[in-house]
């Protein structure tokens, strides 16, 4: 019989046994449920594979539709959902909260770093003038936008056919076909994370006072030494600018986002990066790390003769960079030649040190957190519980189908952004050029660009986030079960629920509003969609991404992404069931799927 549709579009079914969230499309060849047994014992969820083989086809009614069960009132909601609207976020009063307080604080840091630029009192402010500092500010923000953008984009879109975006996105395949060739996106991710860096430290060399006692807008000491001196605005405006809102729009509108030379520039930037081996000492670990482990490391055939010794030479020059960039960090900070002796003259230079090192562990544990909960994601559930923090850890973090996954995630950047402000306070040098002072006897010229703390940038990306991240995705249990991930969650959730990053979400809406981005889903349908119409996803190879670092892997375009909320886990069992349920969901009786079902 048909269902009764109310005028919302809703209808409400009553479950007596079953928790569920169901996402049935009519497109599909399979169906996934994602269902809470009571009474079974399961403390994460099972899934129900409906195969739909030699089966008449769901009613039209059911086309992407979401079946989500409320738990509060014990019903169940049938809502359509359309490709142009399937990843918007409801707009729930607390949300609304959040957003206005974190756009209200938004304003309120971007108003008193431009008074502050304005006074001369940051390092680019003095040494070329404050119109210099804001536009560098700005033109940095917008790369750092699409540097994190073009991430979420590229790990997403391997899997698709790019016959099905060639014609009607040129530009976006000019990308792939770039960055799909052989380990070209790895290239391009080591690149990456170097460009991040040194564009966070730009912007923190721009925004970031030399002076804490110059006056600020009338601001008392403590706002000053918050917002300024420790850098809160500027950490949040980054965050908030120039990551997440492009993260939230491109995770879900790849095809869009990358359809242009900005996009197409930047991988070319980052490419050039990897290849001038600057970074090269990190595959140096990586391949001490893969031969311990006994993983692959390469999707190209092995290195010989004259490439052999080019890659080689590069690591070696690398090593040769790294160490010189360590040996000046640390010989600066003990002579107390840094902004951190001038920001805070009570910190020791034994203390800077230590703490130089322990926020680029923080910045590293963070980096790798990421791609180990992804990771165990996929686990079963007793090989990721195998001590007390990882119980812990997977307990809070998979808690109502992993609903705090993406909380972990926004609490996360601003995490790591905040420690690489920190970590520029630790590297930026005082030294001034041309008084005989200049470290290890190098040129006026070479000071003055010490000064500005770059080779911090080196020394972070190689031993505060590729190394860690790389250890990370060859042994992710034994990251899993350390207290200090357990911290770090309990810390970056705490962060997120505060909602100070969530004006991120309002202009993320106002940018694809303004830009006419699609969800991908509109031009190439989802996974299911393109497998019906014999564009089917190729898989997701076991060596690649070795350095994703951007927690979008896995995900393709057109697919539900973490972004999107709780992800569903499939279990070891598929269950299948027979015609009759197609009756009973025509029917729209999900409690009847009790009676046929087999457990």
């Amino acid at each position: 019989m048909a269902p009764n549709i109310n005028e919302n579009n809703n209808e409400t079914i009553n479950p007596e046994q079953w928790d569920s969230q169901v996402v049935i499309s009519a497109q599909h060849d399979q169906y996934i449920s994602s269902l809470n047994i009571p009474g079974e014992g399961l403390d994460c969820e099972s899934s129900v594979v409906l195969d739909l083989n030699d089966i008449p086809p769901i009613p039209e009614y059911t086309t992407r539709s979401i079946i989500d069960h409320n738990f509060i009132n014990n019903e169940t909601t049938l809502s359509e959902h359309s490709p142009d609207t399937s990843h918007d976020i409801p707009l729930t009063p607390w949300n609304l909260v959040r957003y206005a307080g974190s756009i209200g604080l938004l304003g309120f840091s971007i108003a008193i770093v431009g008074a502050l630029i304005f006074t001369g009192n940051t390092r680019v402010a003095r040494d070329a003038n404050p119109w210099v500092a804001l536009v560098v500010t700005a033109l940095a923000i917008v790369w750092l936008g699409m540097i994190e953008a073009q991430q979420a984009s590229l790990v997403g879109l391997p899997p698709v056919d790019p016959v099905l975006y060639k014609d009607s996105h040129p530009i976006t395949y000019r990308n792939a076909a770039l960055a799909f060739v052989g380990d070209n996106l790895d290239r391009y991710l080591m690149g990456r994370q170097f460009m991040v860096l040194i564009v966070v430290f730009v912007i923190n060399q721009c925004t970031s006072p030399l002076d804490p006692s110059v006056d600020v807008l009338g601001l008392s000491d403590t706002v000053k030494f918050i917002f300024l001196d420790i850098g809160f605005a500027g950490i949040l405006f980054t965050c908030i600018l120039g990551q997440l809102t492009t993260q939230v729009n491109a995770s879900h509108q790849m095809i869009d986002y990358i359809n242009n030379y900005f996009a197409l520039f930047t991988l070319y930037v980052a490419i050039s990066v990897e290849f001038s081996g600057i970074m090269h000492s990190s595959y140096l670990i990586q391949s001490i790390l893969s031969a311990i482990s006994g993983q692959p490391i390469s999707n190209e055939p092995p290195r010989t003769g004259f490439t052999f010794a080019f890659f080689w030479g590069r690591v070696i020059m690398s090593l040769g960079v790294l160490g010189f960039c360590l040996a000046v960090t640390l010989v600066a900070l003990f002579n107390g030649d840094t902004d951190v002796s001038i920001k805070y003259p009570s910190i020791t230079p034994g203390l800077a040190t230590f703490l130089l090192f322990f926020f680029m562990s923080i910045v590293g544990m963070l980096e790798a957190m990421q791609i180990v909960f992804f990771a165990v994601a996929k686990l079963p559930d007793d090989e990721r519980r195998t001590s007390f923090f990882g119980k812990k850890t997977c307990g809070l973090l998979f808690a109502g189908n992993g609903q705090n996954l993406p909380g972990f995630l926004i609490g996360r950047q601003l995490s790591v952004v905040a420690s690489f402000f920190l970590v520029g306070s630790f590297t930026s040098l005082t030294i001034t050029p041309g008084e005989g002072n200049n470290i290890f006897g190098v040129s006026d010229r070479a000071q003055a660009f010490l000064n500005y703390g770059f080779q911090g940038a080196v020394v972070t990306t190689s031993l505060g986030s590729i190394s860690w991240q790389l250890a990370a995705s060859l042994y992710p249990v034994a990251f899993l079960n350390n207290p200090v991930t357990y911290i770090l969650l309990c810390i970056a959730l705490t962060l997120e629920f505060t909602g100070i990053c969530h004006g991120a979400w309002v202009l993320a809406r106002v940018q694809k509003f303004v830009m006419g981005y699609q969800y991908d889903e509109v031009y190439i349908g989802t996974p299911g969609e393109r497998l019906e119409n014999d564009h089917a996803d190729k898989e997701f190879g076991p060596d690649m991404f070795h350095l994703t670092g951007g927690g979008f892997l896995g995900y393709v375009a057109g697919s539900h992404d973490i972004l999107d909320g709780p992800l569903p886990f499939i279990n070891k069992e598929e269950l299948r069931v027979t015609s009759d349920t197609l009756e009973a969901l025509d029917a729209a009786s999900l409690s009847s799927l009790s009676d046929v079902a087999t457990l």
